[in-house]
């Protein structure tokens, strides 16, 4: 038995951000010390290593359960399914509702709750729940109905992504400038015919890698020392990235029994540009392969960093034909991919 997704839906907010308009923002570095050259150097090199030009962020009256309900709706609509049908809602974010101008986190009732509440499903045996597995939670909710549905404690599940980082980022620090806000939601159930999941990965490295995502103080020292912000070392999740998910690709392919060549499509995680480049250039190099020009879609330039939303984002614009230059037909095989937070990564194959 495989698994197929039936059903896709994202939600991208309207309020967009242009790297222009972090010109008047006051970066400081760790120890609080200004840098020593203008915005606009600061914001070249920072498009020139991520690729970001824009990001998007919620409108101030909708928070990441709003996202997730919005997401949800399309895609229950292009599955074509009554909610109702639904066994389980599984919401992958990293924050819950964060309310603007705050940094608290809301995840009373869960986020999952919340939308099955939105969409006004009374089915009780339809279960809701969330998973918090940074940026690579949607593929790991996907992988999570992919064990219901095997061993028949499910039939239908929905898997959303959901994420507002707008709101729980240090305006001092630079890195504020990659993240965003959106969700992408899925529907899933037992495939009929060759199209589905043929095979995946999953893991977590806790020692060192732990920490290399956090929750830390502003590098603005007179802001409350006890407010806290996501943080990063960048640098080490760079290497960490690069020395580990092109070998879990790479073990995924080859459990698949799919050949290299026949992979049309990577989505990875919308992360940084120029780490996903090498990432997918290393994962070639293992078969002794130079990577073809066309095989990695992009959505970051406009996008930025939505964390859990942007792979299953990224997937649903391809499917409606916005991705210029990209498409995906009934047959191709794709490899969805993410790193993140844990330090955790994981991947799939998948037949379409």
């Amino acid at each position: 038995m495989k698994i197929k997704i039936i059903g896709i839906g994202s939600y991208i907010p309207n309020l967009e951000v242009k790297n222009t308009d972090f010109d008047k923002h006051i970066f400081l570095n760790e120890d609080g010390t200004p840098f020593g050259y203008p915005n606009e150097v600061v914001i070249k090199k920072f498009k020139g290593i991520t690729g970001i030009e824009n990001r998007r962020y919620a409108e101030p009256q909708y928070n990441a359960s709003d996202l997730a309900f919005f997401a949800a709706e399309k895609a229950i609509a292009n599955a074509a399914i009554d909610a109702e049908t639904l066994d389980y809602i599984i919401i992958a974010h990293n924050f819950g509702d964060v309310k603007p101008g705050t940094t608290q986190s809301d995840i009373l009732p869960s986020l999952a709750t919340r939308v099955k509440n939105k969409l006004g499903i009374k089915n009780p045996k339809c279960v809701a729940y969330d998973i918090i597995f940074g940026c690579p939670g949607w593929i790991e909710g996907v992988l999570q109905a992919n064990a219901f549905i095997k061993s028949g404690m499910a039939k239908r599940v929905m898997v959303i992504g959901a994420e507002t980082l707008s709101r729980v980022v240090d305006d001092h620090d630079r890195d504020s400038m990659i993240y965003s806000d959106g969700a992408g939601a899925s529907i899933l159930e037992a495939s009929t015919d060759e199209a589905g999941l043929l095979a995946y990965e999953s893991a977590t490295f806790a020692t060192d890698e732990a920490n290399y995502l956090f929750f830390g103080k502003s590098y603005n020292k007179d802001l409350d020392p006890d407010t806290k912000y996501i943080k990063m070392y960048g640098r080490k999740i760079y290497e960490f990235a690069l020395s580990n998910v092109p070998c879990a690709m790479k073990s995924c392919l080859d459990k698949s029994g799919i050949g290299i060549d026949e992979v049309k499509k990577i989505l990875i995680h919308q992360a940084n540009e120029k780490m996903d480049e090498a990432i997918i250039e290393r994962f070639y190099k293992l078969y002794d392969k130079t990577a073809p020009k066309d095989i990695m879609p992009m959505s970051i330039h406009d996008l930025g960093n939505s964390s859990v939303a942007t792979v299953p984002t990224l997937y649903d614009l391809i499917l409606q034909g916005k991705v210029e230059g990209h498409e995906i037909n009934k047959g191709d095989v794709l490899i969805f991919a993410s790193v993140g937070a844990g330090m955790n990564i994981n991947a799939f194959v998948y037949r379409y």
